[in-house]
């Protein structure tokens, strides 16, 4: 037999004709005599219907044993389904194919899991049988969501005058990023390639070479530890544009944003985006990726304290960290006593020493803390917060300001999901913007780029890059989604002059600048655009 249609793109406009189709058998129903298969393939499933007197003794003996799964190639005609057997959820559930012949092209052995979605299943089981996860009908239509997403961003980004430019893959270890992988090199023995992060380099010496526009649908591998939204290996929508600056490239990304959106969710997104820089980020949210689509922001208690006696409070102050809460507006009766303390045992996880409360009951009131306070401290601080009836107080103290965003930042998201505060089907997208160009490393007792090192100061900081690296801020900016990274990017250093200093402030010598990135100095040397 030879395939004339897939099964699942056939419609009622084909009802009487002759068709072959040829796909897994998902289900079988024997009713004596008859018997039900749905045939599925990557378009969808059609009943087929197996008659005793329609078919030879061979064909039907084989429908009767084959098991589910099993692959088969089905000849027969298209007729509508009674009007009572109808089925308005499926595109083909107006009509089905009664079967003439049948091969079996392929027979399945038992399943070791059912294949629906719904069907619990320990994810090593899965992956072990991955090649029979992937014909769960929802992970079909994640790849096929993929798919047309990658089309758009071609078309999208071909449309605005970019070029698509492959780069390679086998590459030079270079330092200030995550681990690489590395493969060894057969022709120079003890040498090694390595597998590339990102085509960071390889972009910006195409803007050099005058490409002006470069994108690619990239793979890139970092040898780092499993997180929920990165793998070892992953692909980025990868871009860098010529003769820019900050605007251009957020213009450019937020349509092509809004382009995908609109064709494969149907959804406007308006534009421009939000911009908020990193410092009002941390302050507000305790993160650099805020979930805006709730309230609960942070709120700093540290100026109100500043003659504190209470110890916890007092020891942070004087160590030069701070004190901030949340208010957990009308979760009194949601978050009992023994839920706070799963709350202590969770901001720890995030290095907070502990967590103070108070609880506003209808009957009581109960703090952690209170009594330590006089009650000018008291009222202070529940004025600040807005405090009423029913409201949970939540207070993180601690010498290192990171701490105290990264508890509370984390705990405000997990608070909104138990209680149920994050609306369904809302996109808040917003650029982070004014990122700190550096972050000072205890682990290797230096400063180390908080993006990577091509990223361009602050004009009003090139001065400071040596003297006061701490102080710099970067021409960086991050394309925050309902409080998840989703791009990031930023003005590139195309002064050889200032990527040395750069490097300087890294703690390169000269020598080791030349050794790891002399070929990019080199380039920078020959008359190199801004780029982004």
């Amino acid at each position: 037999m030879k395939r004339t249609d897939y099964c699942g793109a056939l419609r009622e406009a084909d009802v009487g004709r002759a068709a072959v189709v040829m796909g897994w058998a998902q289900n079988k129903r024997d009713m004596g005599g008859v018997i039900f298969i749905d045939l599925r393939d990557r378009e969808g499933t059609l009943q087929v219907v197996f008659d005793a007197q329609n078919l030879s003794r061979e064909d039907f003996a084989a429908a009767e044993g084959l098991r589910v799964e099993s692959v088969v190639a089905v000849r027969g005609e298209l007729r509508p389904r009674s009007e009572e057997t109808r089925n308005p959820r499926l595109a083909t559930g107006a009509f089905e194919l009664c079967a003439r012949g049948m091969e079996v092209l392929s027979e399945a052995r038992p399943l070791p899991f059912p294949l629906e979605d719904a069907a619990d299943v320990r994810e090593e089981v899965r992956l072990r049988y991955r090649f029979l996860d992937l014909r769960r009908p929802g992970l079909l239509e994640n790849l096929r969501f993929r798919a047309r997403v990658a089309r758009l961003v071609s078309n999208y980004l071909e449309s605005e005058g970019f070029l698509a430019v492959e780069t390679p893959m086998l590459t030079k270890s270079t330092p200030e990023g995550a681990r690489d992988y590395l493969v060894p090199s057969r022709v120079h023995q003890g040498e090694f390639y390595a597998l590339p992060q990102s085509p960071q380099i390889f972009k910006q010496l195409l803007m050099v070479a005058g490409v002006d526009r470069y994108y690619q649908i990239a793979r890139c591998f970092r040898d780092e530890d499993l997180r929920a939204d990165r793998q070892p290996e992953f692909t980025q929508i990868d871009l860098e544009m010529s003769f820019v600056d900050e605007e251009d490239v957020m213009t450019v990304n937020e349509g092509f944003m809004a382009h995908v959106f609109k064709e494969v969710l149907g959804v406007g997104i308006p534009t421009p985006f939000l911009r908020m820089p990193y410092d009002e980020a941390m302050e507000r949210f305790g993160s650099d990726k805020p979930d805006t689509r709730f309230g609960m922001e942070l709120c700093d208690l540290s100026d109100l304290l500043g003659g504190c006696e209470f110890k916890v409070f007092k020891g942070a102050l004087e160590a030069g960290g701070s004190v901030r809460a949340l208010n957990v507006k009308g979760a009194a009766d949601h978050l009992s006593r023994k839920e706070i303390d799963k709350l202590v045992d969770f901001v720890k996880a995030y290095r907070a020493k502990g967590l103070a409360y108070t609880r506003l009951t209808a009957d009581a009131e109960t703090s952690s803390y209170e009594k330590f306070l006089t009650d000018a401290e008291k009222e202070a601080i529940r004025g600040r917060l807005g405090a009423e009836k029913g409201d949970v107080l939540l207070i993180v103290a601690d010498g290192n300001n990171q701490t105290v965003f990264d508890s509370l930042g984390a705990l405000r998201v997990e608070l909104a999901n138990r209680l149920g505060l994050i609306p369904e089907g809302k996109f808040n997208f917003l650029w982070v913007t004014d990122f700190p160009l550096f972050e000072y490393s205890e682990e290797e007792g230096r400063y180390v780029a908080k993006h990577h090192p091509f990223t361009h100061p602050a004009f009003e900081d090139l001065d400071k890059l040596e003297s006061d690296p701490g102080a710099c801020h970067a021409r960086a900016y991050d394309m925050v989604l309902n409080g998840n990274e989703v791009g990031g990017g930023s003005i590139r250093i195309h002064s050889a002059e200032v990527q040395r200093h750069m490097f300087q402030a890294l703690g390169f010598t000269p020598e080791q600048a030349e050794a790891q990135f002399g070929f990019l100095i080199q380039a920078l040397e020959h008359g190199a655009p801004p780029h982004g």
